[in-house]
Formats: C-alpha cells, sequence, structure tokens
C-alpha cells in the first residue's frame, strides 16, 4: 500500500469479507489460544513464593518500601518544614471541626492526632493530611445530634430553671460518635480486605462536588447560632435546613451584638489573610498561618478582657491536657449507627482517594484504592478507640503539605507531633477562645465549596445527566441511570491492519493482525463515561508501553539537571579555553558526565540490561547529533536489536522511584541515563510517535470521560507524541464540543472518520511511505487494496 502524500486519497479493492472469511484472513485465534486454563489460572493465583509474600507484606505496610529508602538529608527538611505548617492547620481546624460534629473542641484535637499516625504506617498517597473534615463532622453532627439531642439531658438547678446538663450530654455524643467512628472504620477495611476500592470510581466527580456542596449549607447553617449567638430550635427530616434556616432568621432581632462583632471582626481578619497569601504566595516560603494567629489573638482579648465574664460570649470553656486513655466503644449503638458509619465510610474514601489520585497524578507515583481503604479504615478504627469522630483527608492542609515541599508521610508525623505537644501543654490556653471565632473560621474556609454552585451553569449546557446525577447526590441514582455499570467489564485492545484492507483488528487475537509502526491504535469495547475513565486511562498506559506520569516527571527532572550541567560546563569552557574556538576537551567519560555529546558506541563493560514489559523493550537513545545549539532529538523505543545499554526504569522501580524516593536508584538511573542519552536538552520523540483512540464503541461520553480526554490529549503532547480519535459517532462530536473539549490545540482535525483515515494521515505527517506490505497468508484469500 502507497501513500500520494500530496492528495492523501486512498482507494481499497479487496473481496467482501463476511465473518467467517474475516476469521480465515486474519486467523482469529480460539479462545483456548487466548485464556489459560482456570485450573492453572487458580494454581497460579494462589501460589505462595518468597518475592509474592515479600510483595504482600510492602503492599500492607507500605511504611516498609519507603522508610528504608528515606533520606534525610534530601528530603528531611522539607518534611519538617511541611509538617509544621499542616499541624499549625490542624489546631484550629480540629477545634472547629469538632463543633461541627457537636463535640467538645479537644476531641477535634484528638481527632487530628491518632488517626493520622495510623495512616503513616498502611496509606500509600505522600502528600493527603489526614485529619477532621467539615462533610464528615456534619455527618458526625448529624448523628450526635439525632441520638442525644438537648432535651434528654435537661436539668432542674436550686431555683427551677432548666437546663442542658452540657457534661452528661458530651460524654454521651462523644459515645456515639466512637462507636459510628469505629464501625465505620472496621467497614472500610473490610471493604478493603475484599478489593472493593473499585466502587471509587462509581462516585464521580460532579456527583462528590455536589455532595460537598449540599453539605457546605448545612455546615453554614449549623454555624449560623454561634455566630450569631442565638439558639435555634433543632429540626429533623425533609426540608429540616429550610426550617433552620427560617429559625434563625426569626431569631435575628435577637442577636447577641458582643458576639456578633467577634465574628465579623474574625471573618475580616480571616480573609484579608488569605488574601494577602495569595498575593505573597510567590514569595513565601511557608503561607502566613492566619488561623492560628487568629485563634492565639483572639484567646489573649478573651482571656485579658474577659468576654465570657463581662460580654456573656459564649468561648470553649475546658480542654483537658494530657492523652485520653483508650475506650471500648459501645457496641449497643452500632445498630442505630450502621446506616450512618456505612455513609460515612463511603464519603470519607471517596474524598480520600480523590485527593489522593490528584496527588498521586501530578508527582508520578500510584496510591493502591484498597489499601487506601484499608488504611483509611484502620485510622478509623484505631482513631474510635481513643474517642476520636470519623476522618479523611483535608483539601486545604494537603494543599499546604504538597505546596511546602512534603515529600512523605514523615511530614505527617512532623503535625502530629505539634497536635500532641498542643494536647500536652497548650490546650488550657484556648479555654478563653470564643467559640464565634471558631464558626467563623469554619465559615470562610467554606468559601470554595460554595463555589461549586458555579458547575450547574456549565453542566447544564455539556451533560444534563451529569447534573441530575449530581445534584440527586446518590449513587444508588448515580449507578441506575446507568445499568451496565457494574455488569459489564470493558475488554481493551492494540489494534492491528490486516494487510491488504482498511481493517484492523485485535492484534493479540488475530495472527495477521500488523501493528502499525511507530502507532498505536487503542480501543476499549465499551462506551467511555465517569465509571470506567480511569480504568481506561489505565490501560491506554499499559497498551502504549508509556508511563505518561513518570516520563514527564523524569524529563522535567533530567532538563533541569541538564541545564544546571551546561551552566557549569560553560563556565568550566570560559576558564580553560584549551580550544581555539573556546570548547573543552573531554574524554568519552567526562563528556558524557557533563553532558556533552556521545557517538553511541558502547563500551565493553556496558553489557546489555534490557527490560521487557509485556509489550518489549523499553528504553531511551538519541536520534540525531546533537546541534550547535545544544538541542538534539530523542528516541523512545520498544524492541529491537540496538547493541546499547538501555534504561530500565520504566518499568524496573517501583512507584515513586523516579520522583521523590530511592536516591540511590536514582543515582543509577542518572548514570544509566547519562550514558544512554548525554542528558540531552531538547524536543523528546519517541518510536511511538502517534497514538490513535477508536472511539467508534462509543454512543455518548459525559463531562468525566471528556475531561479524561483532554489530560490524555495534554500529557501525550508533553513527551511529543501526538493524539487522535477516530470513529466517532455524531452525537459524541456534539457532546465533545458542548463539554468544551475542543481548543486551539486540539481540534476538530484531530478527529478522523475512519481508522484508516487517521492511520494514513499520522504516516504521511511523521514522513511514512507506506503501510506494511500486504503478504498473503496460504489461507488468506483477500486480495491487495491499493492507495
Amino acid at each position: 500500500m502507497e501513500i500520494r502524500q500530496r492528495s492523501l486519497k486512498y482507494m481499497v479493492e479487496r473481496e467482501v469479507l463476511d465473518e467467517q472469511k474475516l476469521e480465515e484472513v486474519s486467523q482469529r485465534k480460539t479462545y483456548s489460544d487466548t485464556h489459560r486454563p482456570i485450573r492453572e489460572r487458580i494454581k497460579g493465583s494462589i501460589k505462595c513464593t518468597v518475592p509474592r509474600l515479600k510483595k504482600t507484606v510492602v503492599s500492607f505496610f507500605p511504611i516498609l518500601y519507603w522508610l528504608p529508602k528515606y533520606s534525610i538529608w534530601d528530603y528531611g527538611m522539607p518534611d519538617l518544614i511541611s509538617g509544621i505548617s499542616v499541624g499549625i492547620m490542624h489546631l484550629p481546624q480540629g477545634m472547629a471541626y469538632a463543633l461541627l460534629a457537636s463535640l467538645p473542641p479537644v476531641i477535634g484535637l484528638y481527632t487530628s492526632l491518632y488517626p493520622a499516625l495510623i495512616y503513616i504506617f498502611f496509606g500509600t498517597s505522600r502528600h493527603i493530611s489526614i485529619g477532621t473534615f467539615t462533610v464528615l463532622s456534619i455527618m458526625v453532627g448529624s448523628v450526635t445530634e439525632r441520638l442525644a439531642p438537648d432535651e434528654n439531658f435537661f436539668k432542674t438547678n436550686g431555683t427551677n430553671v432548666t437546663e442542658v446538663d452540657t457534661d452528661a450530654r458530651d460524654s454521651y455524643r462523644i459515645q456515639v460518635a466512637a462507636a459510628t467512628t469505629v464501625l465505620g472504620g472496621l467497614i472500610q477495611v473490610v471493604l478493603g480486605l475484599v478489593k472493593f476500592g473499585f466502587v471509587g470510581t462509581y462516585l464521580s466527580e460532579p456527583l462528590v462536588r455536589a455532595y460537598t456542596t449540599a453539605a457546605a449549607a448545612h455546615a453554614v447553617v449549623a454555624q449560623l447560632k454561634y455566630m450569631f449567638g442565638v439558639s435555634p430550635t433543632r429540626f429533623s427530616g425533609p426540608l429540616a435546613l429550610i426550617y433552620t434556616l427560617m429559625d434563625v432568621c426569626s431569631q435575628l432581632p435577637h442577636t447577641h451584638l458582643p458576639t456578633l462583632v467577634v465574628s465579623v471582626v474574625s471573618m475580616v481578619l480571616l480573609i484579608a489573610m488569605k488574601e494577602l497569601n495569595s498575593f505573597l504566595n510567590p514569595k513565601l516560603p511557608v503561607p502566613i498561618p492566619g488561623e492560628l494567629i487568629t485563634i492565639t489573638v483572639a484567646t489573649l482579648i478573651s482571656s485579658y478582657t474577659g468576654l465570657n465574664s463581662s460580654y456573656q460570649i459564649s468561648v470553649v470553656g475546658d480542654i483537658p491536657s494530657g492523652l485520653s486513655s483508650p475506650q471500648v466503644p459501645n457496641v449497643s449503638l452500632f445498630g442505630e449507627v450502621i446506616s450512618d458509619a456505612f455513609a460515612l465510610a463511603i464519603v470519607g474514601y471517596a474524598i480520600s482517594i480523590s485527593l489522593g489520585k490528584t496527588f498521586a497524578l501530578k508527582h508520578g507515583y500510584k496510591v493502591d484504592s484498597n489499601q487506601e481503604l484499608v488504611a483509611l479504615g484502620l485510622s478509623n478504627t484505631v482513631g474510635g478507640f481513643f474517642q476520636c469522630y470519623s476522618v479523611c483527608p483535608s483539601m486545604s492542609r494537603s494543599l499546604i503539605q504538597e505546596t511546602t515541599g512534603g515529600k512523605t508521610q514523615m511530614a505527617g508525623v512532623a503535625s502530629a507531633l505539634i497536635v500532641l505537644v498542643t494536647i500536652l501543654k497548650l490546650g488550657p490556653l484556648f479555654q478563653d477562645l470564643p467559640k464565634a471565632v471558631l464558626s467563623s473560621i469554619v465559615f470562610v474556609n467554606l468559601k470554595g465549596m460554595f463555589k461549586q454552585h458555579s458547575d450547574v451553569v456549565p453542566l447544564w449546557r455539556s451533560s444534563k445527566i451529569d447534573l441530575v446525577r449530581g445534584r440527586n447526590s446518590g449513587v444508588d441514582l448515580h449507578v441506575g441511570l446507568n445499568p451496565n455499570i457494574a455488569l459489564f467489564v470493558p475488554t481493551y485492545s492494540v489494534l492491528g491492519n490486516i494487510p491488504g484492507t482498511e481493517l484492523y483488528l485485535d492484534i493479540e487475537t488475530h495472527r495477521e493482525a500488523r501493528e502499525i509502526p511507530g502507532i498505536t491504535i487503542f480501543r476499549s469495547s465499551s462506551t467511555v463515561y465517569f465509571a470506567n475513565a480511569e480504568l481506561y486511562l489505565e490501560a491506554l498506559k499499559e497498551k502504549s508501553g508509556l508511563d505518561i506520569s513518570k516520563m514527564i516527571i523524569y524529563k522535567r527532572r533530567q532538563e533541569a539537571k541538564q541545564k544546571r550541567r551546561e551552566k557549569r560546563a560553560e563556565r568550566r569552557a570560559k576558564r580553560a579555553a584549551k580550544t581555539q574556538s573556546g570548547l573543552m576537551v573531554f574524554s568519552v567519560e567526562e563528556e558524557v558526565s557533563h553532558g556533552g555529546q556521545w557517538d553511541g558506541t558502547c563500551s565493553d563493560k556496558e553489557e546489555q540490561s534490557w527490560t521487557k514489559r509485556e509489550n518489549g523493550t523499553v528504553f531511551v537513545i538519541p536520534t540525531t547529533p546533537r546541534t550547535p545549539e545544544g538541542q538534539s532529538r530523542w528516541e523512545y523505543l520498544k524492541g529491537g536489536d540496538q547493541d546499547c545499554t538501555s534504561l530500565g526504569w520504566m518499568s524496573e522501580l517501583q512507584d515513586g522511584d523516579t520522583t521523590t524516593l530511592g536516591s540511590s536508584t536514582e543515582d543509577t538511573l542518572s548514570h544509566d541515563l547519562e550514558r544512554v542519552s548525554l542528558g540531552s536538552l531538547g524536543k523528546w520523540t519517541w518510536d511511538i510517535h502517534s497514538i490513535i483512540i477508536d472511539l467508534s464503541t462509543a454512543n455518548f461520553i459525559d463531562t468525566v470521560a471528556i475531561k479524561t480526554m483532554k489530560n490524555i490529549f495534554k500529557d501525550f503532547r508533553e513527551i511529543d507524541v501526538d493524539v487522535y480519535i477516530a470513529g466517532c459517532q455524531a452525537p459524541v462530536v456534539d457532546q465533545l464540543e458542548f463539554g468544551n473539549f475542543f481548543s486551539e490545540s486540539v481540534t476538530k482535525k484531530h478527529l478522523f472518520a475512519t481508522v484508516h483515515d487517521a492511520v494514513i494521515y499520522c504516516l504521511n505527517h511523521r514522513g511514512a511511505t507506506s503501510l506494511p506490505r500486504y503478504e498473503p497468508s496460504a489461507v488468506s484469500t483477500a486480495s491487495p487494496a491499493s492507495l
């Protein structure tokens, strides 16, 4: 088949193929050829070997993987600074969010300590900060107030005035919260052990954002009584939020003015601090701790002016110093809180895995969804024995932990130490802190969640199904709208051309299917939507052999390192001036170590070390000589008979070795790259120069899938791999357009009517002149197709 480069037209002439003839032409494999017998698969799955045992132990205790490789010199100071910053945030948030849970503020400090320490041993994310969170605090508060309302703890004093026995009420609420937390944690552990982590894929972004937005509204209404100093009636059931808000509004004429003044001043100070942080963010190594400053100033003013005694402003009250002893939860409460515990388990996990995967994608490592369930479950279970309530990561704290340079969960150890010191020594100092200040902290921190209300307009325009699904905030509805969601597991395949035709079939099941050199054609057997969008992305990475996150991180690191080396080499060249051109003359070893040009030969000592994957060899070599401007083209290859050392880092290293951990491995990594690729800085090109995504099986695409497609185009473009889509149905094209998929860099020119059209374009665009030639086999009856 020859390509006419000017016109890019083709004509196919072949025999009409029915399924029987197509199977003969393509030599389709039988089921037994592509699937191992069940007995062998079971035997292989239960076979116990030392490497498998080691892998199992390390997967259950991830700390055993990263702690032995921990470099205090490289990561100690960043983790310490990050941990202190997060610990400072834990203090005000822990006490403030405890009010949302209708618990004493000291319980929030306990909740910021114990679960975080447990997560360090079992968690797989390196950047999330476990502790109190708004949504879970509200959910716990609904349980504690339902089972321990104020009216159950009325007492009559000597003057026949009825008042609430707060000590008895709080004691029982702590029991309720602890029982709910332990039960929720056990549910998470069980779900993680039975590999139920995939449930997180059914909680799409619109649904989670809708749920947190609704929770923010409940949180604000719950804090109004502290901010205005009123005592509204507690309502439950449908429209309880509306009734509570109406009751608060009816009591506004009775607002306690000193409390309102404290609230307003606190909010103004907090907002000013946040705006100042945003303005000075590029210049500040660590954000200004506005919340800590606010509660410190408020406590000092309250203590020295007697706000509680003089103006009847409600304060935090007694905060006991010292750690609480573990207590067995009240198991008799399990039956009353089981539904709430399950909801807490699912929502907490959804938030945790979403944040974890966000940071993992950014920093080039992976989080194990099942292990995250176990880690979060153990954090809740153990924490419940120490009077903690349900936890999950906080977006604000996690962002601080990441942006201040945190590399590992050792930052969590540092933050836990800050909380521990506060509980042991500094807790009583906050006894005069006005509750209105804590409510103001909650109110200001909910600003981001309220901005999510703006999702309604774009969702209405792009996907009304996502809008309905998110606004109803129900997993049952979410699944119900897609009845095939847990009943059908899609298969993913790489397609190859049947020589002499324009047909493309799975190369694993058809012997005659030939993969096009330089092009990966990827297809899923089902449509792409929220439930399988993540699986789709992972399958694409696996089938293409390109671990995008690691490659991007490593590329950026090597480019930065190469810039530093070139500057050093330039300074040495100027000083030495050994030649008329002013360039230094190095030996081969010196030249390579300083980022110079390499002739591409291997020494006798450089043995081949191929790294095999399921789909080939992975290594990096330069493809063009280094230019005077210091630029060179790169090639990322699979397979072949090259003579030189290959790089095994893409698949040989475990997740994270090329990003934050494994300094000794990274040294080897850099040495290998220098030997093979010279550390040349410039445009990176790969043997897989194009990826074609066959979307002919998709009959719709939702907002989550559209975002996934955007990320695919963006990430592969960064490593100079072109991405195209083929076979889109008209409704899918419309949905892509409504979802703002197209931009200046991704236009409809990236969409092709068929896979064959896309292949011809890719070959012409990358300078190829022909497809693999047709070589008929003994059973093939199709005639060649000319282009």
